[in-house]
């Protein structure tokens, strides 16, 4: 199998397929095949003993030694790009390598992000990539927990993610194949999400070994 793995992560398969089943999903739901606008965010997890020195770091914000995966996803949660690396990045150096990855193979030309991606990130992005990075900041009376306009999207995104068994941790030595398990998560969520004809209503654990 992981003969196989390594065949079709050369070939691009993954890639394809992902896109593929991202613009049927776009067009089940009534809308474009390509996307214009995305939502991007991190999440650090913790790295098992076979992730190595050389690729995990310490995330002091979550108090998390592992790695942290940055995502991209439309507007509607489906996945767009992703990039692994170690947890000590913080989210203004990490991001770079996802938005460029975005801009390169997607026309999305505008991105929300939460405040952990303001600063000089939002000029680097207009500078570098002719890409608005929206900063989308918890409204000033708010107290608690509570919805955020378009930032939720990406983070129950993320919460899908690792309800896949595989992905509760990181367990791969190779930050490219942490990468893939997770576009393989999301091409199985999003043929769920075509054979039921819409997003889920909850959560579901499955195994995705």
């Amino acid at each position: 199998m992981y003969w196989y793995f390594q065949q079709w992560e050369e070939a691009g398969v993954p890639e394809m397929l992902l896109t593929e089943l991202r613009m049927s999903a776009r067009r089940q739901a009534g809308r474009a095949d390509e996307p214009s606008a995305g939502i991007i965010d991190s999440q650090s997890v913790k790295g098992a003993d076979t992730v190595g020195r050389d690729s995990r770091g310490y995330d002091a914000n979550k108090k998390v030694n592992g790695r942290k995966r940055f995502i991209v996803t439309d507007t509607s949660g489906l996945l767009v790009t992703v990039a692994v690396m170690a947890a000590s990045w913080q989210d203004r150096d990490g991001a770079k390598t996802t938005l460029l990855s975005t801009y390169l193979t997607t026309p999305i030309r505008h991105v929300f992000a939460d405040q952990g991606f303001a600063g000089r990130l939002v000029d680097w992005t207009h500078d570098t990539l002719r890409t608005t990075l929206e900063i989308v900041r918890k409204p000033a009376a708010q107290r608690g927990f509570n919805v955020i306009s378009r930032r939720w999207v990406v983070e129950r995104t993320l919460a899908w993610l690792t309800a896949c068994r595989r992905l509760a941790r990181d367990y791969e030595r190779d930050p490219a194949v942490s990468a893939a398990i997770i576009r393989w998560a999301a091409i199985a969520g999003i043929a769920r999400r075509l054979t039921r004809g819409g997003p889920a209503q909850r959560q579901a654990r499955y195994i995705c070994n």
